[in-house]
């Protein structure tokens, strides 16, 4: 019952805001050029003269009207959006694209082959499928680094420093976590519930949050939230830890940034990962009024967090 309500509030508050680009205002005074360069932009999130890179082995562009006509593209080759048309003799009618890497080849595809086929040739959309397509293989290579760590100082019987769970008593890697839990959610919430939005930012990203729909602008905002929050974590663990722990606390807050990631973007696929996140944001409250209420005080010297007056067990300073 509570999962419901939850992915019902969520579901909620996203029709309540503008999840959606706003349609083409068409004027007279523009050419019938322009005119279908943005209706081809609003209706397939791509228009004339878009350049494109083949990201799959190789692909065929048919020569309309002869089907055997083979003009082969291979991986790594650009190519640009030509013509757009409609295949008639389709049971039902299904859009064209004709694509053209140079003079002496150049053909048609159908639109649903873009997408897996074809990357929008911006660093932004390039980074969005390097990281879609090859996460799991980093977050696994970070894993494994995390455990080698780990194993190498239970052996040497150092006692462990992990964000929560013994924390250096600093808010900002738990809030880094929170920042990729909620992002994670929003971000597979996005696509889930709104796949034309993504679609359209995917082939026309950028960076700026007054640019696009209330969705995706929060979802840039928390993108460079967490760039703040992961300085200020990373200045916070050297500060407060020796440079071997330091890079070890970070070694097992990157695992748990992929954790987070992992865990909220399947979660959500499922429905369950609103849940987890209201549990989360209360773990993160409670954590940050317990790191109040027991740190009264700081060091003078290295700024570590101090339940009384007297000498800091981290530098051996006395603060009187």
């Amino acid at each position: 019952m509570m999962k419901k309500a939850l992915l019902a509030l969520f579901v909620l508050v996203l029709t309540l805001v503008s999840c959606e680009y706003p349609k083409p205002i068409l004027t007279e005074d523009m050419t019938e050029a322009a005119k279908d360069s943005l209706r081809y932009l609003s209706e397939y999130h791509f228009t004339l003269d878009t350049n494109l890179e083949v990201i799959a082995d190789s692909i065929n562009l048919a020569c309309l009207p002869l089907q055997d006509c083979r003009n082969m593209v291979y991986e790594g080759d650009l190519v640009v959006v030509a013509e757009f048309a409609i295949d008639s003799l389709m049971p039902r009618d299904s859009i064209l694209v004709k694509l053209a890497h140079s003079q002496e080849v150049q053909g048609w595809v159908y639109l649903k082959d873009i997408r897996p086929n074809f990357l929008p040739v911006n660093d932004i959309s390039n980074a969005i499928h390097v990281f879609a397509d090859t996460h799991l293989s980093y977050f696994l290579i970070i894993l494994a680094l995390f455990i080698i760590v780990l194993i190498i100082q239970a052996f040497r019987k150092q006692k462990l420093q992990l964000i929560y769970f013994n924390d250096i008593g600093s808010t900002y890697p738990l809030f880094l976590c929170l920042l990729m839990a909620f992002s994670a959610t929003l971000y597979e919430s996005i696509r889930h519930f709104y796949p034309e939005t993504w679609e359209h930012f995917y082939y026309n990203p950028t960076l700026s949050p007054l640019e696009v729909p209330f969705v995706l602008s929060v979802l840039l905002i928390c993108f460079w939230l967490f760039l703040v929050a992961l300085i200020a974590a990373l200045t916070e663990a050297f500060r407060l830890l020796n440079a071997d722990a330091a890079i070890f606390y970070i070694l097992g807050l990157a695992s748990a940034l992929v954790l987070c990631y992992l865990i909220f973007i399947y979660g959500t696929r499922y429905y369950v990962g609103y849940a987890f996140l209201a549990g989360f944001i209360f773990l993160f409250l409670r954590r940050t009024y317990q790191l109040m209420k027991s740190t009264t005080y700081r060091c003078g010297k290295c700024g570590h967090p101090l339940r009384e007056k007297g000498r800091c067990p981290h530098c051996g300073a006395i603060n009187n």
